[in-house]
């Protein structure tokens, strides 16, 4: 299940302070098995049941940079979108997300400096209403004029 707003680019020159996009995906054991293969985290509090009951979840959980990946998504895909440059990104994750879970992932425009292109987010991913990971990204804008 997949619901976010329309994908595209939102050039620099447009971008304005308190713009957000947003997006909810539900997180499935298969999301979790590929992003174990892609990344190499076999941690098996991801793909062990029987492990992941005897730590501190009491079951299995998804990778946290799964879920960070979200955030990644609506920036390289809605705002400010194509073209967008990763320049950094801090989180703190606060739950975890386990199998089944829908994130509700979300970035909204906080600083816009249009000389330099840079444009600084607060970032954050929900389930169910509770805040799982909080976070910044700061990233270099499209433009118009390098159309």
């Amino acid at each position: 299940m997949l619901d976010n707003l329309p994908r595209g680019t939102i050039v620099i020159e447009d971008l304005e302070i308190g713009m957000f996009r947003y997006l909810r995906k539900q997180v499935t054991d298969e999301d979790i098995e590929m992003f174990a293969t892609v990344s190499t985290d076999r941690n098996p509090v991801h793909l062990d049941d029987d492990y992941a009951q005897d730590t501190i979840f009491q079951g299995r959980i998804a990778h946290g940079m799964l879920t960070a990946g979200l955030i990644s998504a609506v920036i390289g895909e809605q705002l400010p979108g194509h073209g967008t440059v990763y320049l950094g990104q801090t989180m703190k994750f606060l739950r975890p997300v386990r199998p089944g879970d829908t994130v509700y992932a979300e970035v909204k425009v906080t600083e816009i400096d249009p000389a330099k292109r840079i444009v600084k987010m607060d970032c954050h991913c929900s389930v169910e209403g509770k805040k799982v990971l909080i976070g910044e990204a700061t990233v270099l804008a499209p433009s118009r004029k390098f159309d």
